[in-house]
Order: C-alpha cells, then structure tokens, then sequence
C-alpha cells in the first residue's frame, strides 16, 4: 500500500530494540483519510472471506477495525484489557505486549463471539505476534471460525508473521518492515 509506506518513510521513527513509532498517524494521532484507505484495502484482500464480525484487541486496532465494520456493516468486537464489572459469561486469556513490556487479560464477552461467527482479526502491528495468539485462543474458545489477520504494519525481523502462516492463517499484512536495524526503517519491496 503505497501511501501507508510512504508515510511510514516520512514520519515514522526508529528506536533501538526494534521499536517503530508511529503515533504521528496511526495510533495516538490518526489520519482519518488514511484509516479509510487501510480499511477500503483490507476488505479487498479479504474479499472472499464471508466475514460476519470485525475483531480486534485494544486499543491501537479499533480505529481500523471500526472502518472496516462500516463500510462493511458488520459489527465489530475488541477484546478488552480490563474486565468491566457488569461483564459476565466471558472468554479470557493472556497476552504478552512487546511494547509495553508487561502482559494482560484479555477478554471478551460469550454473547459477542459464539460458534456462528466468522471473524477477520485486525490490528495496528505483528511483531512477535502475541496478541495474534491470545486471540486465536479466545475465537478457539468461542468456537468461532477464524479466517484471517489483517495488520496496518508488521515487523519481519520479529518472526509473528512467519508463525502464523506456518499455522495456516490467511495473513495479510498492508506494509512489511524488513529491518531497523541502525535506526533505518527498510520496507519490503512487492
């Protein structure tokens, strides 16, 4: 996706330890343009995946996932970092955030993700890929059909990617990073 690389070659920063920052237009400050044309992109390549719901992980892949569900008109279901107190009859498992360097209980509710559901995962990064796994546990949990993974971005050099192909899952992923190594950000060229 030729606009999204270009915008990570002009405002996305390097930090050592493989960290890119992209808060400038994806996951603090948000283009809304861009949300739509990640969003518009997204359902192509998943065209043929009869989808009946949007999922996603706070926070960073909502915004995507909201876009998607629009202009789909599907719901669109995040599993939550913080159980709330009238959450009951739920899925939960752990996740790991490189990032963040800490994990959390995710959760999302039975009554929005059950065995009549074939779910498309969106979310803003695949690195390493915890968040990918923790949510193919819960949708094993709920019986759901799983049939893809959509990333706004993903890290190569971090190894999540090759994990979940190697399961079988339909990943796509709309700007590859091959390396930031030195602080340089490498792109992948299609």
């Amino acid at each position: 996706m030729k606009v999204l690389k270009e915008r990570i070659l002009k405002e996305g920063r390097c930090y050592p330890g493989g960290i890119l920052k992209v808060d400038k237009f994806i996951n603090h400050q948000m283009d809304p343009n861009l949300m739509k044309d990640i969003a518009v992109e997204f359902i192509r390549r998943f065209a043929s995946s009869n989808v009946n719901k949007i999922l996603t992980i706070e926070a960073s892949g909502i915004a995507p996932a909201i876009m998607m569900g629009f202009l789909l008109n599907l719901p669109v279901v995040f599993a939550k970092k913080k159980k709330p107190n009238t959450m009951e009859n739920m899925l939960s498992t752990t996740v790991s955030s490189f990032t963040k360097q800490r994990q959390y209980n995710v959760i999302i509710s039975r009554e929005y993700l059950n065995e009549n559901d074939r779910v498309l995962f969106i979310d803003d990064f695949l690195a390493y890929g915890n968040a990918a796994k923790g949510i193919m546990e819960l949708v094993e949990q709920s019986g759901a059909e799983l049939v893809g993974m959509g990333f706004i971005i993903e890290k190569a050099f971090q190894d999540g990617g090759r994990y979940l192909r190697e399961k079988g899952i339909h990943v796509e992923s709309l700007a590859i990073i091959e390396s930031l190594d030195n602080c340089q950000i490498k792109l992948k060229e299609e």
